[in-house]
């Protein structure tokens, strides 16, 4: 409320700028007037007062509210501040999330593996996404190549000629592969029972044989692991892993329980291998294995396996074949020099030497002393299947084993067959040939077999025009072998004849021991189970960091702003 006089003493101010200043101007020049004679002299002695009567706010009272509104100002951008952050931190979570399994860079990665068989030698080679190494179902064949000529064995007078042998498949494994990958390529060589005949004959042979095709291989920008003869039990063990692994029998991840899950035992696979030299089987029993040296333990994926496995060296079909005919020429009667073959082909003859049937440790202990190895003799075809398979049957010894005892054959312990099985290499190719591998009954594959070996040797040449002449006259030979391996070697019976699968090839990849080989010295199967680490890329990383450094510097802005 306004005093006195305060509208006069509020328009005098209105005219003088400075109040106190003209007052103490005019009493100096007065010298003595008297402080009435002047309005200004009635002026309110507390300038407060003077402004709080004219309506007007005083100088502190107006730096307050000032401040009071910039910091209004300031809390009007409390809100969009607070959205920003949001955004920031919507973000940041966002490319967190955005990751991937593998911290590896990714790409391609090669495998190289020779199969340096008894009959032949192949190249294998394999590829897998390098972002997708330690898992499973991720390996694929990229290409094979068959060496010319027989396999590495044979070359024992002249071992330099085995590495030469190889070059046309390692030039061709150099076009398919980027060159800025040869140097971390891994070749493998891995000989198998011709070699492994070839060590018992002439150790100092078999040795020189794998010094050359490795100096041959060696040649090459690649990563080479050695060339060695493997047994025959990892042979047996790296056929059933390739199965196993192709077929996703070892491990799979489950999205329902989020985690790798092991398959049940009944789902594993059994691997029978047949090749010139030797016959592999491994399966997973259905109870424990009574003799240790017929288990093979390993661990993948987490899980441990015991499996059986055993390998026959020289009952493979070729060294089988030969034993006989061994034995048939100790029991021939008829014509010297002539011998009746009931598993070849009636009109079939062929002229062979003692030493090529005794040239095997598989034949030589049964040479008879004294006997010409420059002999010669005629092998005559009598096309009959049942004494075809009383042949066979003698060069197998299945009463070792005794009533109480189980076992194959030769007194070799072996659990009852227990699930599927997959039959590949000269299993699958013989009766490919016979076209017997749709799941045909016993009785079907029987009188196959037996209409086939009835028909003449004139008749099947012209029905094949286009098949080798050697593989052609030992399928009938070749075909009843199988039969007495499976039937009364392996124990298997026409109910369980069913449950093996006669098949060279899964997820377009060759069944054999070559791949579980690869697998093994590559790591590519760890032996724990794979864990998802959940990791980001390089453009996710950077980007997140940079939202959260963002949001932190704005939230400390923010605060700044709202409490100073």
């Amino acid at each position: 409320m306004r005093g006195r006089g305060g509208g006069s003493w509020c328009r005098l101010l209105e005219n003088r700028p400075n109040a106190s200043s003209t007052h103490l101007g005019a009493s100096r020049a007065s010298g003595s007037a008297h402080p009435s004679a002047d309005p200004a002299a009635t002026l309110p002695s507390n300038s407060k007062d003077l402004d709080r009567n004219c309506g007007r706010t005083p100088l502190l009272s107006v730096t307050s509210e000032s401040t009071a509104t910039e910091q209004l100002n300031m809390k009007r951008w409390v809100i969009p501040i607070t959205l920003g952050l949001t955004v920031c931190i919507l973000v940041t979570l966002v490319l967190t999330l955005l990751a991937t399994k593998s911290t590896l860079q990714p790409g391609t990665k090669f495998g190289l593996v020779f199969d340096a068989g008894s009959s032949h030698t192949s190249l294998f080679m394999y590829q897998w996404p390098a972002d997708k190494e330690n898992d499973t179902g991720v390996v694929s064949q990229t290409m094979t190549c068959d060496v010319t000529g027989d396999g590495i064995s044979s070359y024992a007078q002249k071992p330099e000629a085995a590495g030469k042998s190889l070059k046309p498949c390692l030039d061709k494994a150099m076009e398919l592969i980027p060159a800025a990958q040869l140097t971390q390529v891994p070749v493998y060589l891995g000989a198998t029972a011709g070699m492994r005949i070839l060590s018992l004959q002439d150790p100092k042979a078999a040795n020189q044989v794998l010094a050359e095709v490795s100096k041959t291989i060696q040649e090459y920008p690649m990563d080479f692991r050695g060339a060695r003869i493997i047994s025959g039990a990892e042979e047996g063990v790296y056929g059933w892993i390739t199965i196993n692994y192709l077929l996703d029998t070892f491990i799979k991840y489950s999205v329902k329980n989020k985690g790798w899950i092991h398959p049940p035992a009944t789902k594993m696979l059994g691997a029978l291998d047949l090749g010139g030299a030797s016959t592999q089987i491994s399966f997973f029993p259905s109870g424990s294995i009574a003799d240790p040296t017929t288990a093979s333990h390993f661990r993948l994926y987490g899980f441990n396996y015991t499996i059986y496995t055993h390998s026959y060296l020289c009952y493979g079909q070729a060294q089988a074949q030969k034993q006989v005919i061994v034995k048939l020429t100790q029991e021939s009667q008829g014509t010297p020099g002539r011998i009746q073959h009931p598993c070849f082909h009636k009109g079939f003859e062929e002229k062979v030497t003692a030493q090529s049937i005794y040239d095997s440790p598989c034949t030589a202990y049964l040479q008879p002393s004294g006997v010409n190895l420059n002999q010669e003799m005629i092998l005559v075809g009598t096309g009959n299947v049942t004494k075809c398979r009383q042949a066979i049957r003698a060069i197998f010894n299945f009463t070792a084993c005794g009533p109480h005892h189980s076992c194959a054959f030769n007194g070799t312990y072996q659990p009852d067959v227990n699930g599927q099985f997959f039959a590949f290499s000269a299993f699958y190719y013989t009766f490919a040939f016979l076209n017997i591998t749709s799941g045909q009954s016993l009785a079907e594959v029987l009188n196959i077999i037996e209409h086939y070996c009835s028909r003449n040797w004139t008749d099947v040449t012209a029905s094949y025009p286009k098949q080798n002449l050697q593989w052609l006259q030992d399928y009938c030979a070749n075909a009843n072998y199988i039969l007495i391996l499976l039937l009364e070697g392996y124990k298997f019976s026409e109910k369980s004849w069913t449950s093996i699968i006669f098949q060279q090839k899964a997820s377009e990849t060759d069944i054999g021991w070559t791949l579980g080989y690869m697998l093994n010295l590559t790591n590519i199967i760890p032996a724990e189970a794979p864990v998802h680490v959940r990791t980001q890329k390089k453009g996710y990383w950077v980007t997140s960091i940079f939202f959260l450094v963002l949001t932190l510097v704005a939230a400390l802005v923010l605060l700044l702003a709202y409490f100073l």
